[in-house]
């Protein structure tokens, strides 16, 4: 992911937090969002704390036989001190990679799967569920 410098989180967010990228070939959500309960970017008034902000990647893709894999990264980025967190536009880059790369290991280990998976005999495995029978060569 290129970083945009003139955009302070890297990429152009709405005013919810929210962008849509195009990586690898994957349409990827991304979402900068802090962690308070408050509408208003403010210190806890108990710890007198500014809260983390969230940066997640997420994204879906769906194949054959409805199966669908997913890929998600996130990045915590801190408030230092009592300061409010200033934005990182390398946030958003690292929650992508770890998005793309859990979505490689998701792959991996889908594929890994149904290679141990082996349909019965009896059905050859065509998805209606019928049990058909198995044709037997005869010499």
């Amino acid at each position: 992911m290129d970083i945009d410098p003139t955009q302070p989180w890297g990429l152009a967010i709405d005013f919810a937090g929210r962008a849509t990228i195009t990586e690898a070939g994957h349409t990827v959500y991304v979402n900068v969002s802090d962690s308070s309960y408050n509408t208003v970017i403010a210190p806890d008034s108990v710890t007198g704390l500014y809260s983390p902000v969230t940066v997640t990647a997420q994204f879906t893709e769906s194949g054959p036989n409805a199966a669908t894999l997913r890929g998600s990264g996130r990045v915590t980025v801190l408030p230092i001190g009592t300061n409010p967190v200033v934005p990182d536009p390398t946030a958003p880059q690292q929650a992508v990679a770890a998005a793309l790369a859990n979505f490689v290991d998701n792959t991996t280990a889908y594929t890994a799967l149904c290679a141990k998976w082996t349909p019965p005999e009896t059905d050859p495995g065509d998805g209606n569920g019928d049990t058909e029978p198995t044709a037997t060569a005869t010499p």
